[in-house]
């Protein structure tokens, strides 16, 4: 290889690196990561998403680091786990998963704007499979019930623990497998599962796989609540009316100076910046005039300096969820009856 190619490599592995790394929480591991992207041009991550409620904006944020992932080279396949959703305490009900998957691909699709659209797969395509069973039921054997707890405690409902959700991990696990990635990602929440399918699955004889983690987006209400499907207040349907995004972010926690637990800011971060790549804030010239940042560290800056209001962030957001939002809130503008026919909750 000459000392030219060499180098134009480094660079390129150098930015796909910053790619990859961005705006996560945790990678198992770093060193890993590396390894794959300098054997692999074109790896595969893939992210479950489960049917449970509502789509609002916090499923968006994961797809922000997906434009990353397709930036590095990296194919991006998305998960409709419908069978996980009802094996977590039936959050979603056996005969409602089929029309709720179909919601959810559909909401995914024009709720966000895609530069390249993922690969679906849905989990009751493979997951009721022989083979898949079979090593179901064999990793069951090596898992104990407080490890198949720990694994499932931050993600599933837990409140009366039934058997289905300590089979939950175990297939989490295997999906990687028999989807065939050589990455997964999830908030930070999923960590002991993630970290589950790295101890687990080499004992079936597969390889384990790079796990990235994302942070998770405080709620609009603030502190001590999170942004969470079976809270109204605390999300932003993607096809919520342009009434109700304002009424909505207008309304959050968004203190003068404060960064921390501070959705305005962190929606900012993971979703705006990464679609738009910019975002402009527009205000009389006797508040500074209109400025527009091209990177989030500069709008933190300002933030943090208090150069930048809330009242005039929130503006911006406003416009910017509006806009990206558009498509899902045309499309189901038309199809009330629809939402209405998944539960009161999703209007």
């Amino acid at each position: 290889m000459k000392n030219n190619t060499i180098g134009t490599f480094v660079m390129e592995l150098k930015k796909r690196l910053e790619l990859v790394r961005r705006n996560t929480a945790e990678i198992l591991t770093d060193e890993e990561l590396e390894s794959l992207l300098r054997k692999k041009k074109h790896p595969s991550v893939y992210i479950g998403i489960t049917v449970t409620g509502p789509f609002h904006m916090g499923y968006l944020i994961p797809f922000g680091k997906m434009l990353d992932f397709e930036r590095a080279g990296i194919r991006n396949i998305i998960l409709i786990a419908d069978i996980h959703s009802a094996l977590d305490d039936l959050k979603a009900p056996w005969d409602e998963l089929a029309k709720r998957s179909a919601y959810f691909k559909k909401c995914v699709e024009l709720g966000f704007p895609w530069e390249k659209k993922p690969r679906f797969v849905k989990g009751s395509d493979f997951q009721f499979e022989e083979k898949y069973m079979h090593d179901v039921l064999k990793l069951s054997t090596m898992s104990t019930v407080a490890r198949a707890t720990r694994a499932s405690s931050e993600v599933c409902r837990m409140k009366n623990p039934k058997v289905s959700e300590l089979i939950y991990p175990i297939m989490q696990a295997l999906d990687e497998e028999f989807i065939g990635v050589d990455m997964q990602f999830g908030g930070i929440d999923q960590r002991h599962i993630l970290s589950f399918a790295r101890e687990y699955l080499p004992k079936l004889g597969y390889k384990k796989r790079v796990e990235i983690m994302t942070p998770l987006i405080a709620s609009l209400r603030g502190p001590g609540t999170k942004m969470s499907a079976s809270e109204p207040g605390s999300h932003i349907k993607v096809y919520d009316s342009v009434e109700d995004i304002s009424e909505k972010i207008k309304g959050a926690y968004c203190p003068v100076g404060v960064v921390e637990d501070n959705s305005i800011i962190q929606l900012c971060q993971y979703m705006v910046f990464p679609i738009r790549g910019k975002m402009k804030i527009e205000r009389p010239v006797k508040y500074g005039g209109d400025i527009v940042f091209g990177s989030f560290t500069d709008l933190k800056r300002e933030y943090l300096n208090k150069s930048l209001h809330p009242a005039d962030l929130k503006e911006a957001l406003i416009k910017d969820l509006i806009d990206i939002f558009s498509k899902a809130r045309k499309y189901y503008e038309k199809r009330r009856d629809l939402l209405k026919s998944l539960g009161d909750n999703f209007l």
